[in-house]
């Protein structure tokens, strides 16, 4: 493994800011965010990530490998999460285990865009359709943990009288964090059809400010899950392992399925990445506001504090090794 490239991975703006987080609890600074900050930045990125990815759908389109590689993506999106909660309720209870089910489900933006730095730096090429699978990744997961909580927790929320089908579906599918992500991507498909001036006037917005904002967003996200550090040592060392193991075997399947799709080495990191990695923009944000329930600090620092730094350090070039190995002709 490159130890170079490693360290070009690390040393990145939002890695660093999330680190700078971290450093800023653990060295007792006073450094916080106010609340309403770290709300609206996640609603940008929402908007942004899906934005983009509506550009993207519209100008690969729907023919050749995109739809298949989009519909497997979803389908990761589904299946992870049921599994990873079956894992998770050994250990934990309904609520807990749905919270971080659901943020394994969904995706890291900053990882995906690591691993295209990494393919950049490698002179492989990926296609602009993966990153309308890293939008349609999102919602999913985001509705089967929420479906999970209903589901599997009714008797931990007994004053809901029991399973209401039209309350369950319209808070999975019109939750404020689904809605924004859906819309903006549908938002980008139809403006990139009708109105590519329009769509030029919010390139500033959506593209030139985003890593700013994620760089913010992340400095909040290190200095919550540094807070809640001492939480997830309580857990034991369970969680710690789901973090580090999980996503080895989310790689090792999505490895598998881009190859029974005749994924080209690039596009097929870009999808192992996308199933090997958590959430830690809408799911943490969903999962505050819809299931309080929830210890934060477990699905936060699971993703953030754990999986993250994982897939940055050492994933995303372990990833490549898998592939060059399993993918007939990748190297």
């Amino acid at each position: 493994m490159d130890t170079s490239l490693v360290l070009q991975n690390l040393f990145t703006p939002p890695v660093l800011f999330f680190f700078l987080g971290v450093i800023a609890v653990l060295l007792g600074s006073d450094l916080e965010i106010p609340d309403p900050l770290p709300k609206l930045f996640s609603l940008y990125l929402l908007l942004a990530i899906g934005f983009k990815g509506g550009l993207e759908l519209q100008h690969s389109g729907v023919s050749g490998q995109v739809l298949p590689t989009i519909a497997a993506a979803v389908l990761m999106s589904l299946a992870v999460p049921l599994y990873s909660y079956v894992v998770l309720r050994w250990k934990l209870d309904g609520f807990n285990a749905a919270a971080i089910a659901g943020t394994y489900g969904s995706i890291s933006a900053v990882t995906f865009i690591t691993a295209e730095t990494f393919l950049d730096t490698q002179q492989l090429q990926h296609d602009g359709f993966m990153v309308a699978a890293l939008a349609l990744m999102e919602s999913p997961a985001i509705i089967v943990g929420l479906l999970l909580v209903k589901l599997a927790a009714p008797q931990e929320r007994p004053s809901e009288g029991g399973m209401r089908w039209g309350a369950v579906l319209h808070e999975a599918l019109l939750n404020g964090s689904v809605y924004l992500l859906v819309g903006s991507l549908l938002v980008g498909f139809l403006s990139a059809a009708n109105s590519p001036s329009s769509v030029e006037k919010m390139l500033p917005f959506t593209d030139n400010l985003f890593y700013g904002a994620l760089s913010f967003f992340l400095l909040d996200m290190g200095i919550v899950a540094a807070q809640r550090l001492r939480d997830l040592k309580q857990a034991g060392g369970f969680l710690i392992g789901f973090a580090v193991l999980m996503p080895l075997f989310n790689a090792l399947v999505g490895t598998l399925i881009a190859r029974g799709l005749a994924l080209s080495p690039g596009n097929a990191l870009l999808f192992v990445v996308l199933c090997a990695s958590a959430s830690y923009i809408a799911v943490p944000a969903a999962m505050r506001m819809t299931v309080p329930e929830a210890n934060p600090s477990f699905y936060i620092s699971t993703a953030l504090g754990l999986t993250f730094p994982f897939n940055i350090l050492l994933g995303i070039p372990l990833y490549m090794a898998l592939i060059n190995t399993v993918l007939p002709g990748a190297n």
